[in-house]
């Protein structure tokens, strides 16, 4: 078994041709809009309203709404509208499947209940790290700041997988380190394939085409995203009574193999299954 969607394990058992999957999440995506795209709909912002309630989510673990209610932008009264119509509108991607003709209700009610049963090793409320790891609680704080970050700043879709205890992991395309001391100390490594990259400068470098940036300013946006959540995360540390101090990012090499935990050190992977296929990867490499 594995981390799965429903529309890819839909498709892996034959349910569903990939041309009406396709259509649903179409349908599914016109119907589902985020926050701010929502609130723009409705004429309650404008395009440098949401870019500054945009930047402001990148420095202060903030939904988008609470931020906009915070900058004075949005009233909590008109938060409240944006967040009923959201709820009003969405669609779930069985629905979807539904509205499209692709399945009967008696043939998704049948794949649901063994799609959650498939899946239920897997499925969690929260980020969970073991408890016999020392300061637990503080490296699911680290993992889910990096979820929200992927979600509010590159707009991703995945699904995180459990967190294991591992002495070494297998690198994608792209790799950022960061260390970091106080509290505690240790190593943040970020690890992303090519196309998640891209979708990382365009988020930084707001541009819609990256394809003509240098390797350099691209290396350069993951950097910056790496930023992004460690400043999160000391922040939040504050908070939690914890001295987080972090130091620059670098790139590492990915293509040199496993990238193994050092000798004195733990090795926490937080893999990121993304909906479109492949995985970002969390590690904290932590001094013991």
């Amino acid at each position: 078994m594995a981390v799965k969607f429903f529309g890819q394990f839909l498709l892996e058992k034959g349910a569903v041709s990939s041309e009406d999957l396709l259509k649903a999440i179409d349908l599914q995506e016109s119907k589902n809009l985020k926050f701010g795209a929502t609130a723009l709909s409705m004429g309650l912002l404008n395009r440098e309203d949401f870019g500054r309630i945009h930047s402001a989510q990148r420095t202060e673990d903030l939904r988008f709404g609470d931020m906009a209610a915070k900058l004075g932008i949005l009233t909590e009264s008109q938060v409240e509208q944006v967040l009923t119509k959201q709820k009003n509108n969405h669609i779930y991607i069985g629905e979807a499947l539904l509205s499209v003709g692709a399945l009967t209700k008696e043939q998704l009610s049948e794949h649901l209940r063994a799609f959650k049963e498939d899946q239920s090793p897997y499925t969690s409320a929260r980020v969970m790290v073991p408890r016999t790891v020392p300061e637990a609680k503080l490296w699911e704080m680290f993992a889910d700041l990096t979820y929200k970050m992927l979600i509010r700043v590159v707009n991703l879709e995945f699904r995180p997988g459990p967190c294991e205890e591992v002495t070494a992991f297998d690198p994608a395309d792209v790799v950022v380190a960061m260390d970091f001391s106080g509290t505690v100390s240790g190593r943040y490594l970020l690890s992303v394939p090519a196309e998640v990259q891209l979708r990382i400068a365009k988020a930084i470098l707001d541009e819609e085409d990256v394809s003509e940036e240098p390797e350099e300013v691209l290396e350069d946006t993951v950097m910056e995203f790496a930023n992004i959540v460690l400043g999160n995360v000391a922040a939040k540390g504050a908070q939690m009574g914890k001295n987080i101090d972090i130091n620059p990012p670098e790139v590492l090499l990915a293509n040199e193999g496993p990238i193994a935990v050092p000798a004195g050190r733990a090795g926490l992977l937080f893999p990121v299954h993304l909906a479109e296929g492949g995985q970002v990867q969390l590690a904290l490499f932590i001094d013991r």
